[in-house]
């Protein structure tokens, strides 16, 4: 179980996130006691004055300027070796933590001593729960997953009411949402941290994929709920697609690869190969 002597190292990615890096440090900062906490943004070379804001306004929180965008998993790998801590939490700089949601977070990891990863119940501006877990990916389950979210963004009330009961109920799950997860540093350590061929989607599901390998399980904590302003960052990003289908692609090459020239010719065929852009 966490105690209040454990430690807690939160690490933020943040590029061109001035419109939402405010929200997110203010329901941090001072607000995890009673676990001894580091807040570090990693600023991937952002053109807004992020890294400038972040130190003016919250001197307390450790900024590391990246030269150059190095992308999601490799920024955060380089908060995780700049910090210690129990436990390590990745939360995306659009999310806000409502009071008690990030204790409630690391308590539920901290009382299932198999569990490696936890996350937590991502809300909508509106209070519309996240398909923030999921089945494994692969073909059968990418398809049914586009084909319920689908619907469910459209939302058609039976479909809606499911996910809603469904985000209600805490269990383990195959992976949870990497905006904003909580792991415990060993078990990280011991998979060597995010994988970096991953620059941006996928890394989330990756890790969890990892530490179940290793006989460890990952949560899904639906009493901690947190706001997360989806897809943000995303949009002004005009690689966004590119980006997520590089990341198909690496995670069919290394978990499925049986699949992966199949999903290159599919993506070819429909004019979504990940080397376009």
């Amino acid at each position: 179980m966490a105690d209040n002597l454990s430690s807690l190292a939160i690490i933020i990615v943040t590029y061109n996130s001035t419109t939402e890096i405010g929200p997110c440090l203010d329901s941090l900062v001072g607000h995890t006691d009673p676990f001894p906490t580091s807040i570090t943004v990693v600023d991937n070379a952002s053109s807004d004055g992020t890294a400038a804001l972040v130190r003016a306004r919250w001197p307390s929180v450790h900024v590391i300027a990246s030269p150059t965008n190095v992308g999601f998993s490799r920024a955060n790998n380089l908060g995780i070796r700049a910090t210690g801590g129990d436990y390590v939490l990745l939360m995306n700089p659009d999310t806000v933590a409502p009071p008690g949601a990030i204790q409630t977070l690391v308590r539920g990891l901290a009382a299932h001593p198999d569990a490696a990863i936890a996350g937590a119940r991502l809300l909508s501006e509106r209070g519309f729960p996240e398909l923030s877990w999921g089945d494994p990916i692969g073909p059968w389950n990418e398809l049914k997953r586009k084909a319920f979210s689908m619907l469910y963004y459209r939302k058609i009330r039976r479909i809606v009411r499911k996910v809603d009961k469904l985000s209600r109920q805490a269990r383990e799950v195959a992976w949870v949402s990497g905006a904003c997860m909580v792991i415990r540093r060993p078990d990280l350590e011991a998979v060597g941290l995010l994988d970096e061929r991953y620059f941006m989607y996928t890394e989330d599901v990756d890790l969890c994929v990892a530490m179940t390998k290793r006989g460890r399980t990952v949560l899904y904590v639906a009493a901690a709920e947190v706001l997360h302003h989806r897809g943000r960052s995303a949009a002004r990003n005009p690689a966004t697609e590119r980006l997520y289908r590089q990341s198909q692609v690496a995670y069919y090459e290394k978990h499925l690869p049986r699949w992966a020239g199949l999903l290159r010719a599919y993506l070819k065929l429909t004019g979504k190969s990940a080397a376009d852009g």
